[in-house]
């Protein structure tokens, strides 16, 4: 049986519970240990998947089409975990399961209550992710704050399953705020004492702190919280702001966290190796020899969260040519207004992210002109690759009024459309293509020659495709489909053939990429950028 960790957040939110449950898992790997982990979202949709970005930031997505917090992303970048469906537990699933099985009759005309039967779901819900695998810890982040009415069930089920699993098989870790106030030049502690206070009301005594500070954390303070908050000094834990979150799990094994927690836990490990970690990631995000500008022209671009996976996988396109990265957000509206030269004459590669909806779309056309026309390296997205395709079809092509289905129903020419079967699809939720796919790669491009294989597989998240039936005339001015989905002859990768570096793909190769293992585009686009300077 697993051992399992539940955090928590106090005080505020975004105080980095994710990375906090990500770096923990690394940590454990680190040290010899199989992890998986959990996401427990207490909003009422099924899941992320018909949320706009504005209103929870990136959808991610697993290898089994699962839509998903974008925690998940944090939890795959930093470790080796298997995650899908069962690994992202919302409020919204929990009912929808509890209400099926009530009109099944399955509670054979039992008064249906939160307690037990909500708290039961989620209780059976958690352990699912475990069941006939060979975890040794299961690490379960409670999304919101202590305090939350609507994660009080959560709160709840995990309070019992710490009793159920007994002593040294499950652990709690509150992630909390120890604020500085410049006015007084001093570290308060009295916002982490009423958190706890909070979290023990429910029934939960936490076993570890983690107190985000901008400031170190002196001993006299650390004695305070502990005496306060009723745990050891030891297990108040400093995790001070970072330049890089690939900092995070390096700076809790300074803080010897991954050591208590297996005394807590009573396990056993191998020795301790973040070796790879340090220099691989670390020291070149730190102590880079290049650096470079790319533009990331998105429709969703004032929300930080709204493109991370794309963020991190610049990062991680960086640390493979040991350059950083500096990303020039520009808002796709901007360039329709204002033209593109005045956003994108200084940088050496622009990227064009995924989305849904007509806004911002004539200013992506824009940028993908201007940086065909004035040959900077391109990579397009999802979306990035379809107005890439808009964009070579007008202004190429001469196709003047080419466009997508999802844009203008009635277009004389629908480069991009829907298939058949999702012309009938009426609800929206789960119903694009998603999930892993393969592709099959053509020899002599430079996709090829970036993931030195011909065959991939690649997470999707879309319901337009490239219309095949433009296929001839574009081939014909230069635009190559470098990679296919077999079975359904669906066009996966487009370049352009007189172009130091244009690919834009269908897929999501952002969900794919790490820090130790950046995906290939990534590395292959910022490596063409770097080439331009």
């Amino acid at each position: 049986m697993p051992k399992y960790i539940f955090v928590t957040g106090g005080v505020v939110s975004s105080l980095g519970k994710g990375i906090a449950s990500a770096s923990i898992g690394k940590l454990l790997e680190s040290r010899g240990l199989k992890v998986t982990l959990i996401k427990c979202d207490p909003y009422i949709n099924v899941d992320p998947g018909t949320m706009n970005p504005y209103q929870h930031g990136e959808v991610y997505v697993t290898d089994d089409g699962a839509e998903t917090d974008l925690d998940l992303g944090h939890y795959e970048r930093f470790t080796n975990a298997p995650l899908g469906k069962n690994n992202n537990v919302t409020t919204g699933k929990v009912y929808y399961s509890v209400i099926s099985k009530e009109r099944r009759g399955d509670y054979l005309g039992k008064t249906v209550q939160v307690i037990p039967h909500i708290t039961d779901e989620i209780k059976n819900s958690i352990r699912r992710v475990a069941r006939g695998k060979n975890f040794d810890v299961v690490i379960v982040e409670i999304g919101g704050t202590v305090g939350d009415i609507e994660g009080l069930p959560f709160l709840e089920a995990i309070r019992q399953l710490t009793i159920e699993e007994g002593h040294h098989n499950a652990i709690n870790i509150l992630v909390t705020l120890v604020p500085y106030i410049k006015s007084a030049s001093e570290i308060k502690t009295k916002p982490t004492q009423h958190s706890v206070g909070k979290l023990r009301e429910i029934g939960i005594q936490p076993d570890i702190l983690i107190c985000r500070s901008e400031r170190h954390i002196a001993r006299e303070a650390k004695e305070k919280i502990a005496l306060f908050c009723n745990v050891r000094d030891e297990a108040v834990i400093e995790a001070l702001d970072v330049e890089s979150i690939y900092e995070v799990p390096v700076m809790f094994s300074n803080e010897k966290l991954d050591k208590l927690i297996m005394k807590l836990l009573n396990l056993k490990y191998k020795g301790h190796d973040l070796y790879e970690w340090r220099s691989k990631v670390l020291q070149r995000i730190k102590n880079p020899k290049r650096e470079v500008k790319i533009a990331v022209v998105g429709k969703y671009i004032t929300l930080q969260d709204a493109y991370k996976s794309i963020y991190e996988a610049l990062i991680h396109g960086g640390i493979a040519n040991d350059a950083k990265v500096h990303i020039e957000r520009v808002d796709s509206d901007d360039i329709h207004k204002n033209g593109a030269k005045k956003y994108l004459k200084d940088v050496k590669g622009v990227l064009i992210p995924g989305g849904f909806g007509y806004r911002g779309i004539e200013g992506k056309v824009k940028a993908v002109r201007y940086a065909r026309e004035k040959e900077i390296p391109f990579f397009g997205i999802c979306l990035g690759m379809q107005t890439a395709v808009i964009e070579f079809a007008r202004n190429v092509c001469g196709l003047r009024c080419a466009n997508s289905t999802e844009f203008k129903k009635n277009t004389a020419y629908p480069v991009i459309s829907l298939l058949e079967k999702q012309k009938g699809v009426k609800i929206k939720g789960g119903t694009m293509r998603l999930g892993l796919y393969p592709c099959r790669l053509k020899n002599a491009t430079k996709s090829k020659s970036a993931y030195k294989k011909s065959k991939i597989s690649e997470r999707h998240r879309h319901r337009y495709e490239f219309n095949n039936k433009y296929k001839g005339v574009m081939e014909k001015k230069g635009l190559l489909v470098a990679g296919v989905y077999p079975k359904a002859n669906l066009a996966e990768i487009i370049e352009l053939e007189n172009h130091p570096w244009f690919v834009a793909c269908q897929f999501h190769p952002e969900f794919k990429s790490k820090p130790d293992k950046p995906h290939p585009l990534f590395k292959a686009f910022i490596g063409a950028s770097l080439r331009l300077s």
